[in-house]
């Protein structure tokens, strides 16, 4: 209209930025900057994350109770983690439907920050003496954090682009996660190797990545996808957004698409889990045998010799599992979706674990198991992860802001749970060898790479059917459109 206000427009060629930007995917003119922002943003995420989540090992290393071993503190407390998450679950979905999701992804990571501070004055040996409920209630909170605060930051990038956009833009986005990942790792052998940090103040470290990553987060919400603002999507007027009104389970068990996604992350989490607690497992049987051969019996010595030489097996074992998941994501995701397809996409990770599994469970030593693990996780950091985050881009906004940190957070942790049972029944009524609990992971692989297999089918035939985006769009949106018909979940 003439005398009207004119509105900003993007960008019709693509800047110096975009075109470098090409090398990993394709970007169009005004994408990059958001892009940059975002990667920004998940690349500090998951370095101050990688910051911490050796001292997880290390504080629970030492945490010694009574009756049970390292193994079976590890894995209990991980199940620990999946009730304190339903908690978490109930309490969240009613915040979504109240706050903007940049102002809740804010104040939840604020909190994080905040008991931060609070792990670090209460350190073994740092201000008081070695309580092992701390390092419990650090290792549920390093859980926690590690998926929610994750989840949400993903739920925001499938929210801020449409499916198309997602599919060309996510891989490079998540190439800021694997890097993060990598720097974090590098960052905490570097320091504490290098005698440049003490162990202890890590956490006080990792305060900076995390706040400058909520403020690049909340920068690349306000520009938009193209930098045109925030690009609300049109809803007719009158009508309640989808999902409003209602929790994520109800959305979850309404919903084919969205219970099938919920039941293949548990059980990923479960064989991931079992690998983790059986590497811990061959780790420390290997730093005992270790302290032995050097003749350290004292209880203090032996206790800071296990804790300093876990946490830098863990940050040199990080290290190459991110390594090598930069290089597959920046090289392969986004072609691999390009060119494969979801299909292709979600069955790479069950298959590198299926063989990865196989050769442990025939020769249980350190160096395979090592070997084998940074297979199986690079993969699952990136490949996979490009695969479940994709998979989340046409459903709609508030689904998404409540299933995903739900399904990423809660049903992980039900295979967390799942893997302290494995535990509980491998320990203590079988009493399994390390090769038997890597046996009965082969089987779990199996079943992961079984239903996987149908979640890629039922993907296809909705691709099919409804002509539009395979990720089952139309079918989310069904249920949650039935979802905000009912009262609360």
């Amino acid at each position: 209209m003439q005398g009207a206000e004119a509105e900003p427009s993007a960008p019709t060629s693509p800047s110096g930025l975009e075109r470098v930007l090409r090398i990993f995917t394709e970007v169009r003119p005004g994408e990059g900057r958001t892009a940059l922002l975002l990667f920004g943003s998940v690349f500090l995420l998951l370095c101050s994350y990688y910051l911490i989540k050796p001292l997880r090992e290390g504080w629970i290393a030492v945490s010694a109770v009574a009756a049970l071993s390292k193994m079976e503190v590890k894995a209990y407390t991980s199940f620990g983690q999946a009730i304190l998450l339903l908690i978490a679950i109930r309490a969240y979905a009613p915040l979504v439907d109240r706050w903007k999701r940049v102002d809740l992804l804010s104040r939840v990571t604020v909190g994080c920050m905040v008991c931060m501070v609070g792990f670090w004055l209460v350190q073994p040996d740092f201000f008081i003496e070695n309580l092992p409920i701390t390092g419990i209630l650090f290792y549920l909170w390093v859980g926690m954090f590690g998926v929610f605060v994750v989840a949400q930051f993903w739920a925001l990038v499938a929210d801020l682009y449409d499916d198309e956009q997602g599919r060309r833009l996510v891989p490079l986005v998540a190439i800021g996660a694997t890097s993060g990942a990598v720097a974090g790792s590098w960052l905490t052998e570097t320091l504490v190797h290098g005698k440049i940090v003490a162990t202890e103040k890590l956490l006080v470290v990792a305060l900076v990545p995390l706040a400058l990553s909520l403020l690049l987060t909340r920068r690349a919400d306000s520009r938009g996808p193209r930098g045109l603002g925030g690009e609300a999507r049109p809803r007719p007027p009158g009508v309640a957004p989808q999902g409003a009104g209602r929790g994520a389970f109800g959305l979850i068990f309404s919903s084919r698409l969205l219970l099938a996604i919920a039941l293949v992350t548990m059980l990923l989490n479960w064989v991931n889990t079992n690998g983790e607690n059986l590497l811990f497992r061959v780790v420390q049987e290997f730093l005992s045998e270790e302290a032995q051969s050097r003749g350290i019996v004292d209880p203090a010595a032996l206790l800071g010799f296990t804790r300093a030489e876990t946490a830098a097996f863990y940050g040199s074992f990080y290290f190459w599992v991110n390594v090598s998941a930069l290089v597959l994501q920046s090289f392969v995701a986004s072609r691999l979706l390009k060119y494969g397809g979801f299909g292709v996409m979600l069955l790479v990770a069950p298959t590198i674990s299926l063989l990865a599994y196989s050769a442990m469970a025939v020769v249980p030593v350190l160096a395979v198991v090592k070997m084998m693990k940074v297979a199986d996780n690079a993969t699952d950091y990136s490949i996979s992860n490009t695969a479940r985050n994709v998979l989340w881009l046409p459903v709609p906004p508030l689904v998404k802001l409540k299933v995903k940190p739900a399904v990423d957070s809660l049903f992980a942790r039900a295979g967390d749970g799942l893997s302290a049972l494995t535990v509980l029944v491998g320990v203590q009524v079988l009493d399994l060898g390390t090769g038997g609990f890597f046996a009965f992971t082969v089987l779990l692989v199996v079943g992961w790479l079984a239903l996987a297999s149908v979640v890629a089918r039922e993907h296809a035939q909705l691709a099919e059917g409804v002509g539009g985006p395979p990720e089952g769009g139309v079918a989310v949106a069904g249920a949650a459109q039935a979802a905000g018909a009912g009262g609360r979940g």
